[in-house]
């Protein structure tokens, strides 16, 4: 079954499981910005968490397909029909050959997820199949798609009536968000802690898969810029010295000569891929043992609907 994209939309990309275990060769996790709502799109299709999938940052995608498939929407929020039917997010819908899918822009949150069932077909390369832009691996072609691109997607004997996310298991979306986050290696540079944790910060336009710029009063680093460069990961705070806080991001680098004055909980990094410019975010101190108990809580909540959801979170 092949899909045929009319409508790339700012950046749509292919992406899958992260690429773990090279980071010391310097290439970055990628995979979902956003994991829990693909995984919850490919939930809904009978696909594996990780089945590579479509990541559509602030929507507006359009694609025919090829010939009969199911599929599912997931993510940010964004009017999408099939043909002229409108469509809901978080159920699994039957598409027939020749009809056309046109997803809007998103209006709330970032990133729209669409899930086929059997998953696309995808280059895989360093282990994982997921597209990082500024190395040009996986995906399609090692790049976002365009208008004219041809996908195709393995075959799934599959079907399902009426499937759906249950409402308690759909991701709520904001223009605000909080964020848990720890301290990290040089938290003890920051002047005044209260300038970071506990106050409100507005996303820059700086805000993209590498990472997310907030802005607000500068914070004051107690750093001569001379800090030797140091291992980072998503969901790493970095503080320039120009005082604006930097969180990283899926597609990251791996190390970085910043001041690194928090880290997101892990419970919280899914959360990153849905913040868009103009967004508010507050970050939540946490000491480890807390983050700790907040995992675990999170993952025994999500275990009833998705049993992989330790390698999805």
């Amino acid at each position: 079954m092949t899909l045929e994209i009319l409508k790339s939309g700012p950046q749509t990309t292919i992406q899958a499981a992260p690429r773990v275990g090279q980071r010391h060769l310097g290439v970055p996790y990628s995979g979902p910005a956003d994991p829990l709502s693909m995984a919850l799109a490919n939930r809904l299709v009978g696909n594996e968490s990780y089945a590579p999938a479509l990541e559509a940052t602030l929507g507006g995608l359009s694609l025919r397909f090829g010939s009969p498939a199911f599929f599912a929407i997931t993510g940010a929020t964004a009017h999408a029909r099939l043909a002229d039917r409108p469509l809901q997010h978080h159920r699994t819908i039957q598409a027939d050959a020749g009809e056309e899918l046109h997803v809007g822009p998103a209006t709330l949150g970032a990133r729209v997820y669409l899930a086929f069932a059997g998953g696309l077909q995808a280059e895989t390369i360093l282990g994982s199949s997921s597209t990082y832009l500024p190395a040009k691996l996986g995906g399609h072609e090692g790049r976002s798609l365009v208008i004219g691109d041809r996908l195709s997607v393995n075959h799934h004997d599959w079907s399902a009536d009426n499937h759906e996310t249950p409402r308690e298991f759909q991701p709520p979306l904001s223009t605000s968000w909080a964020i848990r986050a720890c301290d990290a290696a040089e938290t003890g540079l920051l002047r005044d802690r209260r300038q970071l944790f506990d106050r409100n910060f507005r996303v820059a336009s700086r805000c993209d898969r590498m990472g997310i710029m907030l802005e607000g009063p500068g914070i004051d680093v107690n750093s001569d810029g001379g800090l030797a460069s140091a291992p980072v990961f998503p969901g790493t705070v970095q503080c320039p010295d120009d005082g604006r806080p930097f969180l990283l991001s899926v597609d990251a680098q791996t190390t970085g000569g910043y001041a690194r004055v928090a880290q997101v909980a892990r419970a919280d990094r899914h959360l990153l891929g849905q913040i868009r410019p103009g967004d508010h975010v507050r970050l939540l101190w946490r000491d480890p043992q807390s983050a700790i108990k907040d995992l675990r809580s999170k993952l025994d909540y999500w275990c009833a609907w998705l049993d992989d959801i330790e390698l999805v979170i």
